[in-house]
């Protein structure tokens, strides 16, 4: 495995199921999958099954964005 599990995400990291920006990275047994904050939750029960592990940063959507940020619509 390799150091990038631990990386903090950037404005570059994309979510894989829409193009936000990504907050939640899953490390999967072969490969990773990048998720937005509305996808993460969206997506949590299936990938929480098959992750070795996840990289959760959406507490930073209130530091960046204030209240609100993330809710589901």
């Amino acid at each position: 495995m390799t150091g990038t599990t631990t990386e903090p995400l950037t404005a570059a990291d994309r979510c894989d199921r829409c193009g936000a920006q990504a907050y939640v990275r899953v490390v999967l047994p072969v490969g990773e999958l990048l998720f937005c904050a509305h996808h993460a939750r969206e997506h949590a029960p299936k990938f929480a099954e098959l992750a070795t592990h996840v990289h959760d940063e959406t507490d930073r959507l209130l530091a960046e964005h204030g209240a609100g940020a993330g809710a589901a619509h």
